[in-house]
């Protein structure tokens, strides 16, 4: 059976047009890496959970933000591994300069024996639209057009 994962891609409203927030993945493989590596801030879920409350729960443990308002419904996606992803849209209005990612650990460097932390995500930034389909991961960016016909 394919993994699930359920996330959430806040949108703000400017005088420059819709904004969306992004996410960069933490740890060493993706610090480096920019465009085509943003993501919506999502996570695994079991059968025993449904879709909205694993997004909620992911979004506090990548970004330390608790969401209060209802969520837009975007649909699913499956990635090129077969992972099921499903997402919703909210309207907020989140300081960047207050994230506050969960950890993880992994032995690095590969084969060194010594175990480091990372953040699971080191950064967040709001987007205009066409910038974020430049940052965003290839198989989620539908998910732009989801929303922008949504709101």
């Amino acid at each position: 059976m394919a993994k699930k994962s359920a996330g959430i891609l806040p949108y703000r409203k400017s005088t420059n047009g819709l904004q969306v927030l992004l996410v960069h993945p933490g740890g060493p493989f993706w610090q480096n890496r920019d465009l085509g590596a943003w993501s919506i801030a999502k996570g695994e879920y079991g059968d025993d959970e449904q879709p909205e409350a694993a997004a909620r729960r992911e979004f506090v443990e990548e970004t330390g933000w608790k969401l209060e308002g209802a969520l837009l419904p975007l649909g699913e996606l499956r990635q090129r591994g077969g992972k099921l992803i499903t997402a919703f849209g909210v309207e907020d209005d989140f300081d960047t300069g207050t994230l506050r990612s969960n950890m993880f650990e992994m032995e690095w460097p590969p084969r060194s024996g010594r175990m480091r932390f990372f953040p699971e995500i080191d950064r967040a930034e709001w987007y205009g639209l066409d910038v974020a389909r430049e940052k965003m991961l290839v198989g989620q960016r539908p998910f732009l057009d989801r929303l922008v016909v949504s709101v």
